[in-house]
């Protein structure tokens, strides 16, 4: 009896230890893709729930077999998943073509444009408020290494775009009594509020919060590199974690006017299992 009992503690003991690890597993997926060049192997986050399912959704249907690279830019990145590039005649101009959908934006701060960044491409502008991504469309960040200065630079110019972003939404909320002041030739009136209304942005301004980059930003860009005007802007949900090698290789390669390559890269992407 007692050893009945000792094997059912056991057993029970074993379940609770099992049950515990698997919910420790963050259930990382690792993904391949080859090329002539090489293999890169990249993992998808999980906290990019919607970009992560998306993007292995395409790699189990073979959606990216025989895509290109269809456009490289050394020290900025590679992109590809443009479905109209399978089977593209030379020099034609690619890029424009998608699934027929979009993904939501899931921009993660801590995920950022350093070397070798897997990111969703996406239409820029006001056509595109919400920062939808493309639905099948990645790049790869190539990048380049900054110098401590140069950040500290990158970072003074963001908190200025910010102010300036302030001050034009202040003087377009006062334009209609601009316009009176103008109307009534009243220039001594016009002056005087401008000057207020730039003092207010300044008061207001003082108060925000300011831009700067984390430790974990500095320290990638200033040895591995990557592209951090970017950070904020598209959706970083993966990374590489072998085959940096290769991607050096392929931004390296000879592009034309429109940083297609002259010879094809082409791509197949399989699933780790």
């Amino acid at each position: 009896m007692k050893r009945y009992l000792f094997i059912i503690l056991i057993a029970i003991l074993v379940s609770f230890v099992s049950c515990g690890s698997g919910e420790s597993k963050t259930g990382e997926v690792l993904v391949l893709i080859k090329t002539e060049f090489g293999e890169i192997k990249l993992k998808l986050y999980d906290d990019t729930p919607e970009h992560k399912k998306n993007f292995l959704k395409l790699a189990e249907e073979g959606f990216y077999d025989d895509l290109l690279f269809h456009r490289v830019i050394n020290n900025f990145m590679i992109q590809g998943g443009d479905p109209e590039s399978k089977n593209a005649q030379a020099g034609v101009r690619l890029g424009g073509s998608s699934p027929g959908y979009t993904v939501p934006a899931e921009v993660v701060s801590k995920h950022f444009h350093k070397k070798g960044a897997l990111a969703a491409a996406r239409k820029g502008g006001p056509s595109n408020p919400e920062k939808r991504s493309s639905g099948s469309q990645f790049y790869i960040v190539h990048g380049e290494i900054f110098s401590p200065g140069k950040l500290d630079t990158m970072a003074m110019m963001i908190n200025n775009k910010k102010k300036n972003e302030l001050m034009k939404e202040r003087f377009t909320a006062a334009g209609n009594e601009l316009n009176e002041f103008k109307k009534n030739q009243d220039q001594a009136g016009f002056n005087l509020r401008i000057a207020e209304i730039r003092e207010e942005v300044d008061s207001m301004f003082s108060t925000m919060p300011k831009f700067k980059f984390t430790d974990a930003q500095i320290e990638a860009y200033t040895t591995i590199g990557g592209y951090p005007s970017l950070d904020g802007e598209y959706t970083v949900f993966g990374e590489v974690v072998e085959g940096l090698e290769v991607l050096d290789k392929i931004a390296g390669v000879e592009t034309d006017t429109n940083n297609r390559p002259l010879s094809d890269v082409k791509m197949k992407v399989e699933i780790v299992k």
